[in-house]
């Protein structure tokens, strides 16, 4: 267990782009700190989930309802004083931004891999709303890697039980 986990809720973001592995690492520090998991992905709209669907990269209008939502999700596990976890791209400062407005002590793993390792990926997983290489390729450019006092990075080549761990030390440093 983190210190302080029982006197304070954590409110944490495991972000990168999509084939970083966000839901399964997220998963694996949820169990790992008692806390709760939320996919980000859970949260689009109808109309996001369509036009990702035809390989039609959102912008950031199409995002600003969505990360209202998830601000609002981590803003209420805080005033219940409850531990959680939201795996979510966040792939620009102001969209995590957005989400410390719902937790001013956000604490971030940032998941990154290259290209290659990132396609692969995608190539094996099975049916989702987001595939393709057009799709990695958009999120690629549009992604804003957060600074090293921002988040803790972790490269995805990792095996999911270094990166809990890696991610477990950081907080303990925190």
């Amino acid at each position: 267990m983190i210190p302080d986990m029982e006197n304070t809720s954590h409110c944490i973001l495991v972000m990168g782009v999509s084939g970083s592995g966000k839901s399964h690492i997220g998963r694996d520090v949820a169990a790992s700190i008692g806390a709760e998991f939320v996919d980000a992905d859970d949260h689009h709209s109808a109309l996001s989930i369509a036009k990702m669907s035809r390989g039609e990269p959102l912008n950031d209008n199409d995002r600003e309802g969505w990360l209202a939502t998830l601000a609002d999700i981590f803003k209420r596990y805080r005033s219940e004083n409850r531990h959680v976890v939201v795996g979510c791209s966040a792939l620009k400062r102001h969209y995590r931004d957005v989400l410390h407005q719902g937790a001013p002590n956000l604490k971030i793993l940032y998941l990154h891999g290259s290209r290659e390792v990132l396609l692969q990926r995608l190539n094996s997983r099975g049916s989702h709303f987001f595939s393709g290489e057009h799709m990695l390729d958009s999120q690629l450019s549009t992604l804003q890697p957060p600074t090293a006092d921002e988040a803790c990075r972790i490269d995805i080549r990792e095996s999911p039980k270094a990166i809990v761990e890696q991610f477990e030390s950081y907080l303990r440093l925190e």
